[in-house]
Protein backbone atom coordinates (compact mmCIF):
# COMPACT_ATOMS: atom_id res chain seq x y z
CA UNK A 1 0.00 0.00 0.00
CA UNK A 2 2.60 2.40 0.75
CA UNK A 3 4.52 1.78 -2.35
CA UNK A 4 0.93 2.34 -3.99
CA UNK A 5 0.30 5.51 -2.69
CA UNK A 6 3.49 7.52 -2.83
CA UNK A 7 3.02 10.77 -5.00
CA UNK A 8 -0.05 9.31 -6.77
CA UNK A 9 -3.23 10.94 -5.80
CA UNK A 10 -5.41 8.97 -7.65
CA UNK A 11 -4.24 5.75 -5.79
CA UNK A 12 -4.59 7.75 -2.56
CA UNK A 13 -8.32 8.52 -3.31
CA UNK A 14 -9.14 4.91 -4.51
CA UNK A 15 -7.49 3.18 -1.11
CA UNK A 16 -9.53 6.28 0.94
CA UNK A 17 -13.51 5.18 -1.26
CA UNK A 18 -12.50 1.38 -0.54
CA UNK A 19 -12.61 1.83 3.48
CA UNK A 20 -8.71 1.41 3.98
CA UNK A 21 -8.94 4.61 6.45
CA UNK A 22 -10.70 2.53 9.29
CA UNK A 23 -9.02 -0.55 8.78
CA UNK A 24 -5.82 1.36 9.08
CA UNK A 25 -6.24 3.22 12.07
CA UNK A 26 -8.35 0.01 13.88
CA UNK A 27 -4.47 -2.02 13.50
CA UNK A 28 -2.75 1.48 15.04
CA UNK A 29 -4.50 1.26 17.86
CA UNK A 30 -4.73 -2.24 18.36
CA UNK A 31 -2.99 -3.53 21.39
CA UNK A 32 -1.92 -7.14 19.62
CA UNK A 33 -0.29 -5.08 16.71
CA UNK A 34 3.57 -5.10 16.90
CA UNK A 35 5.45 -1.85 17.05
CA UNK A 36 6.28 -2.49 13.35
CA UNK A 37 3.05 -2.82 11.88
CA UNK A 38 1.51 -0.12 13.70
CA UNK A 39 4.61 2.53 12.49
CA UNK A 40 3.55 1.15 8.69
CA UNK A 41 0.28 2.35 9.12
CA UNK A 42 0.96 5.50 10.94
CA UNK A 43 3.60 5.93 7.53
CA UNK A 44 0.96 4.87 5.07
CA UNK A 45 -2.03 7.10 6.90
CA UNK A 46 0.41 9.93 6.19
CA UNK A 47 1.23 9.58 3.06
CA UNK A 48 -2.92 9.76 2.51
CA UNK A 49 -3.10 13.03 4.15
CA UNK A 50 -0.33 14.30 1.78
CA UNK A 51 -3.19 14.14 -1.27
CA UNK A 52 -5.83 16.91 -1.78
CA UNK A 53 -8.29 18.47 0.83
CA UNK A 54 -10.56 15.94 -0.06
CA UNK A 55 -8.30 13.43 1.58
CA UNK A 56 -7.94 15.17 5.31
CA UNK A 57 -11.44 15.15 5.25
CA UNK A 58 -11.84 12.19 5.24
CA UNK A 59 -8.87 11.16 7.55
CA UNK A 60 -10.65 13.42 10.06
CA UNK A 61 -13.77 12.08 9.53
CA UNK A 62 -12.42 8.38 10.78
CA UNK A 63 -11.27 10.75 13.91
CA UNK A 64 -8.20 10.29 12.90
CA UNK A 65 -6.21 12.94 15.15
CA UNK A 66 -7.12 11.34 18.47
CA UNK A 67 -5.91 8.15 17.49
CA UNK A 68 -2.57 9.95 16.59
CA UNK A 69 -2.49 11.60 19.45
CA UNK A 70 -3.03 8.10 21.66
CA UNK A 71 -0.17 6.68 19.81
CA UNK A 72 2.26 9.62 20.95
CA UNK A 73 2.27 7.81 24.20
CA UNK A 74 3.98 4.86 22.99
CA UNK A 75 7.30 4.18 24.42
CA UNK A 76 8.84 3.23 20.25
CA UNK A 77 10.52 6.61 19.15
CA UNK A 78 9.52 5.41 15.72
CA UNK A 79 6.49 4.97 16.00
CA UNK A 80 5.94 8.65 17.44
CA UNK A 81 7.63 10.10 14.75
CA UNK A 82 5.87 8.31 12.10
CA UNK A 83 2.64 9.62 14.63
CA UNK A 84 3.90 13.31 14.70
CA UNK A 85 4.86 13.81 11.18
CA UNK A 86 1.05 12.61 10.02
CA UNK A 87 -0.01 14.96 12.79
CA UNK A 88 2.16 17.80 11.26
CA UNK A 89 0.76 17.05 7.35
CA UNK A 90 -2.77 16.95 8.84
CA UNK A 91 -2.54 20.20 10.80
CA UNK A 92 -0.83 22.12 8.01
CA UNK A 93 -3.60 21.31 5.94
CA UNK A 94 -5.90 24.58 5.56
CA UNK A 95 -9.56 22.13 6.40
CA UNK A 96 -8.03 21.05 9.82
CA UNK A 97 -9.76 22.82 12.46
CA UNK A 98 -6.76 24.73 14.90
CA UNK A 99 -8.62 23.68 18.28
CA UNK A 100 -8.34 20.14 17.54
CA UNK A 101 -4.92 20.21 19.20
CA UNK A 102 -6.03 22.21 22.17
CA UNK A 103 -9.62 19.70 22.99
CA UNK A 104 -7.34 17.69 25.32
CA UNK A 105 -5.69 19.90 27.77
CA UNK A 106 -2.62 17.30 28.33
CA UNK A 107 -1.63 17.22 24.39
CA UNK A 108 0.56 20.30 24.64
CA UNK A 109 2.79 19.23 27.72
CA UNK A 110 3.33 15.94 26.57
CA UNK A 111 4.38 17.15 23.20
CA UNK A 112 6.77 19.98 24.94
CA UNK A 113 8.05 16.72 26.77
CA UNK A 114 8.83 14.93 23.25
CA UNK A 115 10.48 17.66 22.43
CA UNK A 116 13.88 16.54 23.34
CA UNK A 117 13.45 12.93 21.98
CA UNK A 118 14.71 13.54 18.35
CA UNK A 119 15.38 16.03 15.53
CA UNK A 120 12.11 15.00 13.91
CA UNK A 121 9.83 15.14 16.79
CA UNK A 122 11.71 18.73 17.25
CA UNK A 123 11.30 19.76 13.52
CA UNK A 124 7.93 18.44 13.21
CA UNK A 125 6.28 19.78 16.77
CA UNK A 126 7.68 23.04 16.43
CA UNK A 127 5.80 22.91 12.69
CA UNK A 128 2.64 21.86 14.38
CA UNK A 129 2.94 24.41 17.16
CA UNK A 130 3.50 27.07 14.29
CA UNK A 131 0.28 26.12 12.36
CA UNK A 132 -1.59 26.03 15.42
CA UNK A 133 -1.24 28.65 16.95
CA UNK A 134 -4.13 31.14 16.08
CA UNK A 135 -4.34 34.20 18.30
CA UNK A 136 -4.08 35.27 22.17
CA UNK A 137 -5.88 32.42 23.51
CA UNK A 138 -3.47 29.71 22.01
CA UNK A 139 -0.53 32.34 22.13
CA UNK A 140 -1.32 31.48 26.10
CA UNK A 141 -1.73 28.37 26.41
CA UNK A 142 2.12 27.55 24.61
CA UNK A 143 3.53 30.07 26.58
CA UNK A 144 2.50 28.75 29.74
CA UNK A 145 3.50 25.66 28.81
CA UNK A 146 6.93 26.48 28.37
CA UNK A 147 7.15 27.25 24.46
CA UNK A 148 9.46 29.49 25.14
CA UNK A 149 12.47 27.77 27.01
CA UNK A 150 11.36 24.56 25.76
CA UNK A 151 12.39 26.18 21.77
CA UNK A 152 14.66 28.85 21.94
CA UNK A 153 17.80 26.52 22.30
CA UNK A 154 16.68 24.97 19.26
CA UNK A 155 17.68 28.01 17.58
CA UNK A 156 21.11 26.60 17.49
CA UNK A 157 20.25 23.14 16.49
CA UNK A 158 22.63 21.55 14.06
CA UNK A 159 19.54 20.64 11.81
CA UNK A 160 18.64 23.63 9.18
CA UNK A 161 14.80 22.49 9.40
CA UNK A 162 14.59 22.55 13.08
CA UNK A 163 16.16 26.04 13.29
CA UNK A 164 13.45 27.35 10.65
CA UNK A 165 10.73 25.86 12.49
CA UNK A 166 11.62 27.22 15.57
CA UNK A 167 12.17 30.60 14.45
CA UNK A 168 8.61 30.09 12.89
CA UNK A 169 7.26 29.50 16.45
CA UNK A 170 8.92 32.49 17.89
CA UNK A 171 7.04 34.84 14.82
CA UNK A 172 3.88 33.00 15.85
CA UNK A 173 4.60 33.49 19.61
CA UNK A 174 5.28 37.01 19.43
CA UNK A 175 3.12 38.55 17.21
CA UNK A 176 0.75 41.43 18.71
CA UNK A 177 1.88 39.80 22.38
CA UNK A 178 3.22 41.90 24.67
CA UNK A 179 3.92 39.42 27.09
CA UNK A 180 5.80 37.25 24.95
CA UNK A 181 8.12 39.87 23.42
CA UNK A 182 9.43 41.19 26.37
CA UNK A 183 9.71 37.52 27.74
CA UNK A 184 11.54 37.26 24.43
CA UNK A 185 13.97 40.03 24.81
CA UNK A 186 15.61 38.51 27.47
CA UNK A 187 15.95 35.02 26.83
CA UNK A 188 19.91 33.69 26.72
CA UNK A 189 20.83 30.85 24.83
CA UNK A 190 23.96 29.50 25.08
CA UNK A 191 25.10 33.26 26.17
CA UNK A 192 23.60 35.36 23.53
CA UNK A 193 20.54 37.09 23.52
CA UNK A 194 17.70 35.67 21.75
CA UNK A 195 17.42 39.25 19.27
CA UNK A 196 21.10 39.08 18.68
CA UNK A 197 20.24 35.26 17.85
CA UNK A 198 18.03 36.70 15.03
CA UNK A 199 19.79 39.45 14.01
CA UNK A 200 22.45 36.71 12.94
CA UNK A 201 20.05 35.18 11.29
CA UNK A 202 19.28 38.00 8.90
CA UNK A 203 22.28 38.32 7.21
CA UNK A 204 22.69 37.90 3.70
CA UNK A 205 24.17 34.96 3.61
CA UNK A 206 21.03 32.48 5.18
CA UNK A 207 18.16 31.46 3.19
CA UNK A 208 15.76 33.92 2.22
CA UNK A 209 13.11 31.81 4.31
CA UNK A 210 15.21 32.72 6.95
CA UNK A 211 16.21 35.92 6.99
CA UNK A 212 12.33 36.89 6.36
CA UNK A 213 10.71 34.90 9.57
CA UNK A 214 13.58 36.21 11.59
CA UNK A 215 12.70 39.66 10.23
CA UNK A 216 9.33 38.68 11.26
CA UNK A 217 10.34 37.98 14.73
CA UNK A 218 11.88 41.52 15.51
CA UNK A 219 9.26 43.50 13.63
CA UNK A 220 6.48 41.95 15.94
CA UNK A 221 9.16 42.58 19.27
CA UNK A 222 8.76 45.55 18.12
CA UNK A 223 5.57 46.31 17.92
CA UNK A 224 4.81 44.91 20.77
CA UNK A 225 7.02 47.21 22.57
CA UNK A 226 9.45 44.98 23.61
CA UNK A 227 12.46 46.42 20.97
CA UNK A 228 12.45 50.55 20.61
CA UNK A 229 12.12 51.14 17.06
CA UNK A 230 15.36 53.43 16.76
CA UNK A 231 16.88 50.12 17.87
CA UNK A 232 20.15 49.51 15.87
CA UNK A 233 18.94 46.01 15.33
CA UNK A 234 15.42 48.08 14.26
CA UNK A 235 17.05 50.68 11.82
CA UNK A 236 19.80 48.79 10.75
CA UNK A 237 19.47 45.32 10.24
CA UNK A 238 15.52 44.52 10.25
CA UNK A 239 14.43 47.19 7.60
CA UNK A 240 16.98 46.94 5.30
CA UNK A 241 16.38 43.29 5.54
CA UNK A 242 12.83 43.70 4.75
CA UNK A 243 13.07 46.18 2.19
CA UNK A 244 15.23 43.78 0.06
CA UNK A 245 13.37 41.24 0.31
CA UNK A 246 10.55 43.93 -2.00
CA UNK A 247 13.54 43.47 -4.64
CA UNK A 248 12.59 42.08 -8.47
CA UNK A 249 15.26 39.39 -7.93
CA UNK A 250 12.76 37.67 -5.06
CA UNK A 251 10.00 35.74 -5.18
CA UNK A 252 6.33 36.63 -5.76
CA UNK A 253 5.55 35.26 -2.16
CA UNK A 254 8.81 36.61 -0.47
CA UNK A 255 7.91 39.83 -2.28
CA UNK A 256 4.32 39.92 -0.79
CA UNK A 257 5.57 39.03 2.88
CA UNK A 258 8.32 41.41 2.57
CA UNK A 259 6.06 44.41 1.76
CA UNK A 260 3.47 43.21 4.29
CA UNK A 261 5.78 43.10 7.16
CA UNK A 262 7.42 46.04 6.33
CA UNK A 263 3.95 48.39 6.19
CA UNK A 264 3.74 46.72 9.63
CA UNK A 265 6.69 47.11 11.15
CA UNK A 266 7.10 51.14 9.87
CA UNK A 267 2.80 52.02 10.82
CA UNK A 268 3.26 53.85 13.70
CA UNK A 269 6.72 55.37 13.26
CA UNK A 270 7.55 58.13 11.05
CA UNK A 271 10.53 58.20 11.37
CA UNK A 272 11.21 54.99 10.43
CA UNK A 273 8.29 55.63 7.35
CA UNK A 274 11.69 58.71 6.50
CA UNK A 275 14.34 55.90 6.33
CA UNK A 276 12.13 53.10 4.84
CA UNK A 277 10.84 55.79 1.98
CA UNK A 278 14.93 56.93 1.00
CA UNK A 279 16.42 52.57 1.65
CA UNK A 280 17.06 50.87 -2.41
CA UNK A 281 14.21 53.59 -4.18
CA UNK A 282 11.68 51.31 -2.19
CA UNK A 283 8.78 53.66 -3.53
CA UNK A 284 10.16 53.29 -6.90
CA UNK A 285 10.80 49.43 -6.48
CA UNK A 286 7.00 49.21 -5.25
CA UNK A 287 5.44 50.52 -8.78
CA UNK A 288 6.88 47.34 -10.13
CA UNK A 289 4.70 45.18 -8.20
CA UNK A 290 1.91 46.06 -10.31
CA UNK A 291 3.58 45.52 -13.62
CA UNK A 292 4.40 41.73 -12.59
CA UNK A 293 4.10 38.71 -13.74
CA UNK A 294 3.47 40.61 -17.27
CA UNK A 295 4.36 39.01 -20.69
CA UNK A 296 7.68 39.97 -20.88
CA UNK A 297 8.35 38.44 -16.91
CA UNK A 298 11.56 35.99 -17.68
CA UNK A 299 9.35 33.17 -16.09
CA UNK A 300 10.83 30.23 -17.72
CA UNK A 301 9.09 27.24 -15.78
CA UNK A 302 5.29 26.84 -16.68
CA UNK A 303 4.44 25.89 -12.91
CA UNK A 304 6.09 29.17 -11.64
CA UNK A 305 3.72 31.35 -14.36
CA UNK A 306 0.79 29.86 -13.59
CA UNK A 307 1.04 30.21 -9.69
CA UNK A 308 2.30 33.73 -10.13
CA UNK A 309 -0.25 34.78 -12.54
CA UNK A 310 -2.98 33.25 -9.90
CA UNK A 311 -1.60 35.31 -7.03
CA UNK A 312 -0.54 38.66 -8.97
CA UNK A 313 -3.01 40.39 -7.02
CA UNK A 314 -1.35 39.81 -3.38
CA UNK A 315 1.34 41.58 -4.80
CA UNK A 316 -0.37 45.05 -5.69
CA UNK A 317 -2.55 44.52 -2.31
CA UNK A 318 0.87 44.42 -0.53
CA UNK A 319 1.81 47.47 -2.47
CA UNK A 320 -0.57 48.79 -1.34
CA UNK A 321 -0.33 48.23 2.40
CA UNK A 322 3.21 49.44 2.07
CA UNK A 323 2.52 52.56 0.07
CA UNK A 324 -0.25 53.37 2.76
CA UNK A 325 1.95 53.12 5.74
CA UNK A 326 4.94 54.98 4.11
CA UNK A 327 2.87 57.75 3.07
CA UNK A 328 1.29 57.58 6.53
CA UNK A 329 2.67 61.15 8.05
CA UNK A 330 5.13 62.98 5.84
CA UNK A 331 4.17 65.26 3.64
CA UNK A 332 7.35 64.63 1.08
CA UNK A 333 6.92 61.09 0.78
CA UNK A 334 3.20 61.73 0.47
CA UNK A 335 4.12 63.51 -2.84
CA UNK A 336 6.50 61.05 -3.78
CA UNK A 337 4.10 58.38 -4.00
CA UNK A 338 1.52 60.79 -5.65
CA UNK A 339 4.11 61.63 -8.41
CA UNK A 340 5.29 57.55 -8.97
CA UNK A 341 3.78 56.28 -12.31
CA UNK A 342 0.25 56.10 -13.35
CA UNK A 343 -0.10 55.83 -9.52
CA UNK A 344 -3.40 57.40 -8.86
CA UNK A 345 -5.15 55.01 -12.05
CA UNK A 346 -3.48 52.06 -10.08
CA UNK A 347 -5.56 52.92 -6.69
CA UNK A 348 -8.56 53.74 -8.93
CA UNK A 349 -8.33 50.25 -10.52
CA UNK A 350 -7.84 48.68 -7.17
CA UNK A 351 -10.84 50.22 -5.49
CA UNK A 352 -13.01 48.44 -8.09
CA UNK A 353 -10.84 44.85 -8.22
CA UNK A 354 -12.65 41.46 -7.46
CA UNK A 355 -10.38 41.06 -4.78
CA UNK A 356 -12.10 42.20 -1.27
CA UNK A 357 -8.37 42.48 0.29
CA UNK A 358 -6.88 44.89 -2.80
CA UNK A 359 -10.13 46.81 -2.94
CA UNK A 360 -9.45 47.37 1.27
CA UNK A 361 -5.45 48.38 0.31
CA UNK A 362 -6.35 50.18 -2.18
CA UNK A 363 -8.84 52.66 0.01
CA UNK A 364 -6.46 52.61 2.56
CA UNK A 365 -3.62 53.49 0.75
CA UNK A 366 -6.04 56.65 -1.17
CA UNK A 367 -6.95 57.83 2.87
CA UNK A 368 -3.24 57.75 3.57
CA UNK A 369 -2.38 59.98 0.81
CA UNK A 370 -5.50 62.38 1.26
CA UNK A 371 -4.34 62.37 4.78
CA UNK A 372 -6.72 62.21 7.61
CA UNK A 373 -9.06 64.96 8.36
CA UNK A 374 -7.54 65.58 12.17
CA UNK A 375 -4.58 66.64 10.36
CA UNK A 376 -5.58 68.53 7.38
CA UNK A 377 -7.53 70.72 10.38
CA UNK A 378 -4.52 71.76 11.92
CA UNK A 379 -2.43 72.58 9.06
CA UNK A 380 -4.21 74.00 5.69
CA UNK A 381 -1.30 74.35 3.51
CA UNK A 382 -1.49 70.49 2.40
CA UNK A 383 -4.43 71.61 -0.04
CA UNK A 384 -1.62 72.02 -2.40
CA UNK A 385 -1.00 68.22 -2.29
CA UNK A 386 -4.77 66.87 -1.64
CA UNK A 387 -6.27 69.39 -4.94
CA UNK A 388 -4.12 67.94 -7.30
CA UNK A 389 -4.45 64.31 -6.10
CA UNK A 390 -8.37 65.42 -5.83
CA UNK A 391 -8.29 65.98 -9.34
CA UNK A 392 -7.35 62.68 -11.32
CA UNK A 393 -9.21 60.84 -8.46
CA UNK A 394 -13.03 62.72 -9.22
CA UNK A 395 -12.46 62.12 -12.71
CA UNK A 396 -11.87 58.27 -12.51
CA UNK A 397 -15.26 57.84 -11.09
CA UNK A 398 -13.49 57.16 -7.98
CA UNK A 399 -16.51 58.52 -6.02
CA UNK A 400 -18.92 56.33 -7.33
CA UNK A 401 -16.62 53.54 -6.13
CA UNK A 402 -16.27 54.34 -2.78
CA UNK A 403 -20.20 54.85 -2.46
CA UNK A 404 -20.47 51.55 -3.76
CA UNK A 405 -18.02 50.20 -0.60
CA UNK A 406 -20.22 51.31 1.77
CA UNK A 407 -23.00 49.20 0.93
CA UNK A 408 -20.76 46.44 1.18
CA UNK A 409 -21.36 43.30 3.79
CA UNK A 410 -17.61 43.78 4.69
CA UNK A 411 -17.48 46.17 7.91
CA UNK A 412 -13.92 47.33 7.38
CA UNK A 413 -14.71 48.43 3.41
CA UNK A 414 -17.56 50.17 4.68
CA UNK A 415 -15.66 51.87 6.89
CA UNK A 416 -13.08 53.03 4.67
CA UNK A 417 -15.03 53.87 1.97
CA UNK A 418 -17.30 55.77 4.26
CA UNK A 419 -14.09 57.48 5.43
CA UNK A 420 -12.80 58.37 2.31
CA UNK A 421 -15.83 59.93 1.11
CA UNK A 422 -15.23 61.89 4.50
CA UNK A 423 -11.71 63.22 3.23
CA UNK A 424 -12.40 64.05 0.01
CA UNK A 425 -15.61 66.05 1.53
CA UNK A 426 -13.00 68.28 3.64
CA UNK A 427 -13.14 71.89 1.92
CA UNK A 428 -14.28 70.90 -1.05
CA UNK A 429 -16.11 73.01 -4.45
CA UNK A 430 -19.85 72.33 -4.18
CA UNK A 431 -20.07 70.08 -7.30
CA UNK A 432 -17.86 67.49 -5.11
CA UNK A 433 -20.00 67.68 -2.25
CA UNK A 434 -23.30 67.54 -4.63
CA UNK A 435 -21.52 64.52 -6.53
CA UNK A 436 -21.11 62.73 -3.32
CA UNK A 437 -24.77 63.35 -1.87
CA UNK A 438 -25.81 62.43 -5.54
CA UNK A 439 -24.13 58.97 -5.34
CA UNK A 440 -24.53 57.73 -1.96
CA UNK A 441 -28.12 58.85 -1.72
CA UNK A 442 -29.59 60.20 1.18
CA UNK A 443 -31.45 57.14 2.04
CA UNK A 444 -27.85 55.21 2.06
CA UNK A 445 -26.22 58.29 4.42
CA UNK A 446 -29.71 57.56 6.78
CA UNK A 447 -28.87 53.72 6.79
CA UNK A 448 -25.56 54.61 7.55
CA UNK A 449 -26.17 56.83 10.25
CA UNK A 450 -28.52 54.18 12.04
CA UNK A 451 -25.24 51.44 11.29
CA UNK A 452 -24.36 48.96 14.19
CA UNK A 453 -20.62 49.32 13.56
CA UNK A 454 -19.65 52.50 15.20
CA UNK A 455 -16.58 53.54 13.61
CA UNK A 456 -19.05 53.42 10.40
CA UNK A 457 -21.30 55.66 12.29
CA UNK A 458 -18.07 58.37 13.21
CA UNK A 459 -16.97 58.49 9.82
CA UNK A 460 -20.65 59.24 8.50
CA UNK A 461 -20.87 62.30 10.54
CA UNK A 462 -17.54 63.11 10.01
CA UNK A 463 -18.78 62.76 5.95
CA UNK A 464 -21.83 65.16 7.15
CA UNK A 465 -20.09 67.75 9.15
CA UNK A 466 -17.52 68.30 6.24
CA UNK A 467 -20.34 68.79 3.33
CA UNK A 468 -21.90 71.64 5.98
CA UNK A 469 -19.81 73.80 5.96
CA UNK A 470 -19.10 77.25 4.46
CA UNK A 471 -22.20 79.22 4.35
CA UNK A 472 -23.61 78.57 0.70
CA UNK A 473 -22.91 74.89 1.06
CA UNK A 474 -24.77 74.81 4.42
CA UNK A 475 -27.98 76.59 3.24
CA UNK A 476 -27.94 75.05 -0.30
CA UNK A 477 -27.84 71.27 1.35
CA UNK A 478 -30.05 72.17 3.96
CA UNK A 479 -32.69 73.50 1.45
CA UNK A 480 -32.67 70.19 -0.31
CA UNK A 481 -32.28 67.77 2.21
CA UNK A 482 -32.89 69.65 5.67
CA UNK A 483 -36.07 67.77 7.20
CA UNK A 484 -33.83 64.03 7.01
CA UNK A 485 -30.95 65.90 8.17
CA UNK A 486 -32.98 67.39 11.08
CA UNK A 487 -34.77 64.08 11.60
CA UNK A 488 -31.36 62.10 11.83
CA UNK A 489 -29.59 64.58 14.15
CA UNK A 490 -32.67 64.11 16.26
CA UNK A 491 -32.23 60.27 16.05
CA UNK A 492 -28.93 60.50 17.31
CA UNK A 493 -29.09 63.05 20.22
CA UNK A 494 -31.88 60.91 21.65
CA UNK A 495 -30.51 58.06 20.96
CA UNK A 496 -28.01 55.46 23.49
CA UNK A 497 -24.86 56.91 22.03
CA UNK A 498 -21.38 57.62 23.53
CA UNK A 499 -19.83 61.31 24.13
CA UNK A 500 -17.48 61.29 20.79
CA UNK A 501 -21.26 60.58 18.87
CA UNK A 502 -23.32 62.69 20.11
CA UNK A 503 -20.11 65.83 20.28
CA UNK A 504 -19.67 65.14 16.62
CA UNK A 505 -23.46 65.33 15.89
CA UNK A 506 -23.69 68.62 18.17
CA UNK A 507 -20.62 70.13 15.93
CA UNK A 508 -22.69 69.16 12.68
CA UNK A 509 -26.02 71.49 14.04
CA UNK A 510 -23.42 74.14 15.37
CA UNK A 511 -22.55 74.16 11.13
CA UNK A 512 -26.60 73.95 10.53
CA UNK A 513 -26.50 77.06 12.84
CA UNK A 514 -24.03 78.76 10.87
CA UNK A 515 -25.97 78.80 7.74
CA UNK A 516 -27.94 81.91 6.83
CA UNK A 517 -31.38 80.28 5.78
CA UNK A 518 -30.43 76.88 7.15
CA UNK A 519 -30.50 78.49 10.96
CA UNK A 520 -34.07 79.08 10.95
CA UNK A 521 -34.29 74.84 10.53
CA UNK A 522 -33.23 75.07 14.16
CA UNK A 523 -35.33 78.21 15.37
CA UNK A 524 -38.80 76.85 14.39
CA UNK A 525 -37.87 73.69 15.80
CA UNK A 526 -38.28 73.61 19.66
CA UNK A 527 -37.16 69.82 19.98
CA UNK A 528 -33.77 70.61 19.74
CA UNK A 529 -33.73 73.87 20.60
CA UNK A 530 -34.83 71.98 24.29
CA UNK A 531 -31.83 69.39 23.24
CA UNK A 532 -29.31 71.86 22.53
CA UNK A 533 -30.70 73.57 25.90
CA UNK A 534 -30.18 70.39 27.80
CA UNK A 535 -26.54 69.23 26.83
CA UNK A 536 -25.20 73.01 27.86
CA UNK A 537 -26.23 71.85 31.08
CA UNK A 538 -24.71 68.05 30.48
CA UNK A 539 -21.84 66.71 32.85
CA UNK A 540 -19.53 66.30 30.34
CA UNK A 541 -17.46 69.49 29.04
CA UNK A 542 -17.01 68.44 25.40
CA UNK A 543 -20.97 68.19 25.14
CA UNK A 544 -21.40 71.68 26.88
CA UNK A 545 -18.65 73.65 24.36
CA UNK A 546 -20.05 71.92 21.05
CA UNK A 547 -23.86 72.96 22.55
CA UNK A 548 -22.44 76.44 23.18
CA UNK A 549 -21.11 76.92 19.93
CA UNK A 550 -24.19 76.07 18.53
CA UNK A 551 -25.75 79.18 20.29
CA UNK A 552 -23.00 81.47 19.82
CA UNK A 553 -23.73 80.91 16.13
CA UNK A 554 -27.44 81.20 16.42
CA UNK A 555 -26.93 84.53 18.25
CA UNK A 556 -24.47 86.20 16.18
CA UNK A 557 -24.95 89.88 16.10
CA UNK A 558 -23.94 90.91 12.79
CA UNK A 559 -26.71 88.97 11.34
CA UNK A 560 -30.21 89.94 10.17
CA UNK A 561 -32.58 88.34 12.79
CA UNK A 562 -30.31 88.17 15.62
CA UNK A 563 -32.31 90.03 17.75
CA UNK A 564 -35.51 87.74 17.52
CA UNK A 565 -33.09 85.05 17.46
CA UNK A 566 -31.42 86.31 20.87
CA UNK A 567 -35.03 87.21 22.57
CA UNK A 568 -36.56 83.64 22.04
CA UNK A 569 -33.60 82.30 23.48
CA UNK A 570 -33.41 84.26 26.65
CA UNK A 571 -37.16 83.30 26.87
CA UNK A 572 -35.68 79.92 27.19
CA UNK A 573 -33.74 80.38 29.90
CA UNK A 574 -30.60 80.45 27.92
CA UNK A 575 -29.00 83.09 29.17
CA UNK A 576 -29.29 82.31 33.00
CA UNK A 577 -27.16 79.10 31.85
CA UNK A 578 -24.67 81.17 30.09
CA UNK A 579 -24.20 83.13 33.65
CA UNK A 580 -23.57 79.90 35.50
CA UNK A 581 -21.18 78.28 33.20
CA UNK A 582 -19.56 81.71 33.07
CA UNK A 583 -18.48 81.32 37.46
CA UNK A 584 -17.47 77.37 35.98
CA UNK A 585 -14.02 76.36 37.03
CA UNK A 586 -13.15 74.82 33.60
CA UNK A 587 -11.49 77.45 31.56
CA UNK A 588 -12.63 76.23 28.51
CA UNK A 589 -16.42 77.22 29.35
CA UNK A 590 -15.82 80.07 31.56
CA UNK A 591 -13.92 81.89 28.41
CA UNK A 592 -17.01 80.75 25.54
Amino acid sequence: MKNAVIGNNKQKANLIVLGAVPRLLYLLQQETSSTELKTECAVVLGSLAMGTENNVKSLLDCHIIPALLQGLLSLDLKFIEACLRCLRTIFTSPVTPEELLYTDATVIPHLMALLSKSRYTQEYICQIFSHCCKGPDHQTILFNHGAVQNIAHLLTSVSYKVRMQALKCFSVLAFENPQVSMTLVNVLVDGELLPQIFVKMLQRDKPIEMQLTSAKCLTYMCRAGAIRTDDNCIVLKTLPCLVRMCSKERLLEERVEGAETLAYLIEPDVELQRIASITDHLIAMLADYFKYPSSVSAITDIKRLDHDLKHAHELRQAAFKLYASLGANDEDIRKKIIETENMMDRIVTGLSESSVKVRLAAVRCLHSLSRSVQQLRTSFQDHAVWKPLMKPILESGAVELLCGLTQSENPALRVNGIWALMNMAFQAEQKIKADILRSLSTEQLFRLLSDSDLNVLMKTLGLLRNLLSTRPHIDKIMSTHGKQIMQAVTLILEGEHNIEVKEQTLCILANIADGTTAKELIMTNDDILQKIKYYMGHSHVKLQLAAMFCISNLIWNEEEGSQERQDKLRDMGIVDILHKLSQSPDSNLCDK
